[in-house]
């Protein structure tokens, strides 16, 4: 149930532990026994926008509870499967059909479809759990020899069908297991080294505690928080140009990365970790975005950053879109330093949050109101602030002095603690909803502040030409040149061929904008045939001439991945 109890009716949100080895136990995000149920203003507003009744929730649809159980027999012959099993032992390989559709699928919303109707396509041949580089080259050599395909799995969090596999015969590396360690910390540099398949939390907790653990005089952070944080891994950052809720001050991953080693068809390829250099093309630069097809990713460097003691938080309601949109730019231009996190909600996002939040019937919307800060047209801006306190004083002074002169009223920083509080829980809620048929799913893209608005506009109008659809957008990862928009939408249906239709046209109405296609989902199979199309052919070209290079015989992570087999 809800931690608070809802005042009408409230349906019977499935709340268990998703049973052994079923379908749902795999497509669920997160830890099996945590749930996040919709807040009351949110179920009536769904049953407004589709039509519903309480009786629309009195029965739920595709649980997705049922037991995995199907024969599918690998594709690789017993001398290539007992080759591999030589290389990284008998309890590090597995043909059991579970373990393989486990880590055949992320987390697109296709991918979740599939699961709840059981569908099973394009499952991998053997699951290998590498741990050690020298595994991995082995591995590598071998595919390469024996013209094998290689897939990669970490965190499994992927929204582009990046690590699904679809050439066989192949193998997929799923890295959390045992290639997950740290390699070497240097606090001189204020670096840390580690393998890809350490998730978030590990990372964050074993610099957080850096004095007890390497005996450092400081405290530290890596900054990058995605929303899937807490159950993603360092290489999908890397090798997709993942970004963090903190990157307005710490960066993308690829401004935290210092150096990297791959395994590739052709060799190791290990670069440095100096912090600037005018010695040719990055190599790093080159690696970072390529989503496993020249490579394995085996060891990254990062920079850290001390751990800041507290955060100045402030939030702050703006009169529209463009008030708003102009105070973030002058904000983010102003050169008074960056606030960590720094978010707006459109309009339908921000009047949204009022009503899941119970604000629209409270006082405070009536003083809003007073002041000119309407309904259907206010915006609400979040952050706080990391880093010195001296720093941290002086950006949220500033910023404060800006949205005064947008005539923003101060809603102090509670809907920002608020916020923060339940920032990585928010992919939980999909799961509850789509046992009734509501899809909740995101799409995003880069922008610069020039085209923002027509961007904005554009891509609503498609998503909103679906009768009945909620597309709320806030503006987040915000830089002095543009910022990323994040596309929201949440439609009635439960059917998979329809959605991929609607699904496909969003992000064409992305590629058609002039938008970059993503701004850290990164691209894998799902959004290449847009993104090709939107860089063009002469940039697709030297692409191709590096895949071409890093992996002649085509076996990393093939069947379309960035647009670039052969």
């Amino acid at each position: 149930m809800s931690t608070k109890p809802y005042k009408g009716f409230e349906p019977n949100w499935f709340t268990d532990k998703p049973t052994e080895r079923s379908f749902r136990s795999i497509m669920k995000w997160g830890d099996p026994e945590k749930n996040k149920i919709p807040k009351e203003g949110l179920y009536k507003i769904m049953k407004e926008r589709f039509n519903l009744s309480d009786d629309d929730f009195k029965q739920t649809v595709d649980l997705g509870e049922e037991v995995v159980d199907f024969k599918s027999a690998s594709k690789l012959s017993k001398a290539q499967i007992d080759t591999f099993v030589k290389i990284v032992g008998s309890e590090n390989a597995t043909t059991d059909e579970f373990k393989r559709l486990q880590v055949g699928y992320g987390k697109t919303m296709i991918d979740i479809m599939r699961l709840r109707k059981g569908i099973i396509e394009n499952l991998p041949d053997l699951v290998l759990y590498p741990g050690t580089t020298d595994n991995i080259e082995k591995i590598v050599e071998y595919c390469n020899k024996e013209q094998i395909y290689i897939y990669i799995y970490a965190g499994g969090s992927s929204v582009t069908r990046g690590t699904e596999c679809m050439k066989s015969p192949n193998v997929i590396l799923d890295l959390r297991k045992n290639f997950n360690k740290v390699v070497k910390f240097n606090e001189e540099n204020q670096t840390i080294t580690v393998q890809p398949g350490m998730y978030g939390p590990e990372l964050e907790k074993i610099l957080n505690n850096a004095p007890e653990n390497f005996g450092t005089k400081f405290r530290y952070t890596c900054g990058h928080f995605p929303q899937s944080f807490e159950y993603s891994c360092v290489g999908g950052w890397v090798v997709t140009r993942g970004a963090g809720q903190n990157s307005t001050y710490y960066g993308k991953i690829e401004d935290i990365v210092l150096g990297q080693e791959y395994v590739t068809p052709i060799g190791k390829i290990k670069s440095d970790s100096y912090p600037r250099k005018a010695t040719g093309p990055d190599i790093d630069q080159i690696m970072m975005g390529s989503e496993g097809t020249f490579g394995i990713l085996t060891e990254v460097t990062l920079k850290v950053f001390k751990l800041s003691g507290s955060h100045k938080r402030f939030s702050y309601m703006f009169k529209n879109w463009d008030d708003a949109r102009n105070a973030m730019r002058e904000a983010m231009q102003g050169e008074f330093g960056f606030p960590s996190v720094f978010r707006l909600s459109d309009p339908e996002e921000t009047d949204l949050m009022m009503h899941m939040y119970n604000i629209a019937d409270s006082p405070l919307n009536s003083i809003l109101t007073a002041k000119g800060i309407r309904e259907n047209e206010r915006c609400l801006m979040l952050g706080f602030t990391d880093g010195e306190k001296g720093l941290q004083k002086n950006i949220a002074k500033n910023i404060k002095k800006i949205a005064k002169k947008y005539g923003a009223l101060s809603l102090t920083g509670y809907v920002t603690k608020s916020w923060e509080h339940g920032r990585f829980a928010d992919p939980y809620m999909r799961d509850n909803c789509q046992d009734f048929g509501i899809i909740i799913d995101t799409l995003e893209c880069s922008v610069n502040w020039d085209n923002m608005d027509y961007v904005h506009k554009f891509v609503r109008e498609y998503v909103k030409s679906r009768p009945n659809t909620i597309c709320t957008t806030h503006m987040s990862h915000c830089y002095p040149q543009g910022a990323n928009l994040y596309f929201i939408f949440i439609l009635k249906d439960n059917d998979l061929e329809d959605f991929k239709v609607y699904h496909e046209g969003i992000l064409d109405a992305i590629q058609k904008s002039g938008a970059a296609m993503s701004h850290h989902h990164g691209i894998g199979k799902l959004f290449a045939p847009y993104f090709a199309k939107s860089i063009g052919k002469e940039r697709m070209d030297v692409l191709k001439a590096l895949k071409n290079h890093f992996d002649p015989n085509g076996i990393m992570n093939a069947g379309g991945t960035l647009f670039l087999d052969k």
